[in-house]
């Protein structure tokens, strides 16, 4: 890819749909997003970075269908980017599609000794160079957009096509490049947009709450949540997570009683808002909650004091192969096996080869650790 210090602006559909037959030749093209979602519900798209063997492309979405980009998504290109959980998501709502193919370069440096690094301390390691850091304040949906800002963003994908070339190399020579790839068509298959029936596991604490309380919690967040795509505000704005919790373990019954509660504000003086709520909370108090496979319950007590010591095996294991223990394994991935879900990943490919076995002959008693007075764990086997 050429390393070009310039790029073009696209803000016309014309010009889009060229760079658009232009990509679907290439094997491979840098992808990044710069977006805003501190005011909406859906997260909007503000820039498009592309960056091809002709050189880096800013596309402007607020002048420009994005979604003419479509076709080379679903192709057989593979588009290379950095910690792209986020630009994924953002690419399906401007687009209706995610890559067919990806190649994450912060998942695939886990298997090369580096955890998480950002993008600047990546190019910095593989290749020498150091990248402005730019404003992270930047009104991206602002235009004109500066000279300044177009250079940070022509930047984050600039280097991305060289970075993957680096890292590829030290895959290949750590026969690791297909576990890299694996983990990225994992973080593919991941990616899905969240219902409304889960938005109450992502309110901090809900998952602590039991019976009658988890069943009003999942309902409350639920109409918090359709109340927000509504009117495409953040969920905050329609209630607090405080205030979810606290109606979740009070279980109020009257507008009083709701009104009284910690968290309540006046954006609940509205009589509808809160005869609403009250409904709902009703709703929830009959309903059966259980936690999503993976999240540590109804693990058997007895396998409890396991958890810890396969934990710590797994991150023994990711210091010894210089693969991020996150990739390796997680608190999930220990509790699906506890469970003996066949889904578990810990049971194939190449993390059954590294840790799974071990694991289980933990489990089973055939294997425990030891301390070895030098920082390190050890597996005995029985």
């Amino acid at each position: 890819m050429a390393d070009l210090t310039t790029h073009v602006w696209i803000d016309k559909d014309s010009e889009l749909e060229g760079l658009r037959d232009r990509l679907i030749d290439h094997p491979r093209v840098a992808i990044d997003t710069e977006f805003h979602r501190e005011r909406t519900y859906f997260p909007e798209l503000a820039l498009l970075q592309i960056g091809s063997p002709d050189g880096v492309y800013l596309i402007d979405p607020l002048k420009c269908d994005v979604g003419i980009l479509a076709p080379v998504l679903d192709s057989s290109v593979l588009w290379i980017a950095h910690a792209a959980q986020q630009d994924l998501e953002v690419l399906h709502l401007a687009t209706g599609v995610t890559p067919r193919n990806l190649f994450d370069t912060q998942i695939a440096s886990g298997f090369i000794g580096m955890s998480t690094p950002s993008l600047s301390a990546l190019v910095s390691s593989t290749l020498g160079v150091n990248l402005s850091k730019g404003d992270r304040l930047t009104d991206w949906l602002r235009r004109p957009l500066t000279a300044a800002q177009c250079a940070y963003a022509a930047n984050d994908v600039l280097h991305l096509d060289a970075v993957y070339e680096k890292v590829t190399e030290e895959l290949i020579g750590l026969d690791r490049l297909g576990w890299a790839e694996e983990a990225c068509a994992e973080s593919l298959s991941r990616r899905q947009e969240s219902t409304s029936d889960d938005a109450w596991l992502r309110v901090k604490d809900a998952r602590s709450l039991k019976g009658e309380a988890r069943g009003v919690a999942r309902s409350v967040a639920r109409w918090r949540d359709e109340r927000a795509r509504q009117l495409n505000v953040p969920v905050r704005r329609v209630l607090s997570d405080m205030a979810l919790v606290s109606i979740a373990q009070q279980v109020p019954t009257s507008a009083n009683e709701l009104l009284g509660l910690r968290g309540i504000d006046g954006r609940l003086s509205h009589g509808s808002d809160v005869n609403e709520i009250l409904a709902v909370v009703a709703s929830g108090r009959t309903e059966v909650v259980s936690l999503p496979n993976g999240s540590g319950e109804e693990i058997d007590k007895r396998l409890k004091p396991a958890v810890n010591l396969m934990t710590a095996w797994i991150s023994e294991l990711a210091r010894l192969h210089r693969i991020d223990a996150t990739l390796l394994g997680t608190r999930a991935d220990v509790d699906a096996l506890l469970r003996r879900d066949e889904s578990c990943r810990l049971l194939s490919g190449w993390r059954r080869d590294i840790v799974g076995s071990d694991l289980e002959d933990i489990l089973n008693g055939r294997a425990g650790l030891s301390f070895d007075g030098k920082g390190h764990l050890r597996l005995i086997r029985q």
